[in-house]
């Protein structure tokens, strides 16, 4: 697995309360390679969004663990694991997640603020230019529609060029002509950066453009397919 871009190792996830031990996760093992696309599928509660956290390191698993370009993710402190995100990993999300006391052009300019690049503001505005937000670097979060507001969250999320590119319903709040034109985007971007896409939907035909599919049912990978067949 040493030319994975990510290495999902024997991962289990598991919460305990009053009412006994839930299983969430389930000896969950997979490889991605670099500028793989990958759609995870399955029905609520499946355990989807608990996995990606995990390959974000936003979460941690009872055990196994996850290599991240090479690194292990849960062999870091949350400090060093958040400097890792800030460096490979971007982030779209279904609710957009975007700051509303910053304007368009500031919430995209501060993942480069964070990471001490120069020319943030130069960056940000050629990037949301690319997503078609010229007219709106200046306006905040509540003056725009949502497909807008994801296209920030796009823009954001690209600007850094990440490795690898999380993505939890990303048009799961957008209507569905707005949807088709973020993935558009979204894919667009994509391939024009040589990202590495983990995409979790609910939506069929949104994960057949991916290159692979993983449905998790129950906590367990049910199925791993490709558009040539099972891997």
């Amino acid at each position: 697995m040493s030319d994975s871009i990510i290495s999902v190792e024997h991962v289990y996830k598991a919460v305990t309360d009053s009412t006994g031990t839930l299983e969430i996760l389930r000896d969950i093992d997979f490889a991605l390679k670099a500028r793989e696309t990958v759609a995870i599928v399955g029905a609520s509660g499946s355990g989807k969004s608990t996995l990606l956290s995990i390959l974000a390191g936003l979460d941690t698993p009872s055990s196994g663990t996850v290599h991240l370009a090479g690194q292990d993710l849960f062999a870091m402190d949350e400090d060093a694991r958040a400097a890792m995100r800030a460096r490979k990993v971007g982030f779209v999300f279904q609710s957009f997640q975007l700051l509303g006391n910053l304007t368009a052009l500031e919430n995209v300019m501060l993942p480069l603020e964070l990471d001490g690049r120069k020319e943030a503001r130069k960056l940000a505005s050629e990037m949301l230019e690319r997503v078609g937000l010229s007219q709106r670097l200046h306006s905040y979060p509540k003056v725009l529609s949502g497909g807008e507001q994801q296209r920030v969250a796009l823009a954001r999320a690209f600007v850094v060029h990440p490795a690898v590119l999380l993505a939890d319903e990303p048009t799961g709040s957008l209507d569905f002509a707005t949807g088709e034109k973020i993935m558009e985007l979204m894919f667009d971007l994509n391939r024009e950066q040589g990202t590495t896409l983990v995409l979790v939907t609910h939506d069929r035909a949104i994960a057949q453009r991916c290159d692979r599919r993983i449905t998790i049912e129950a906590g367990r990978i049910a199925l791993d397919e490709t558009a040539e067949g099972l891997v």
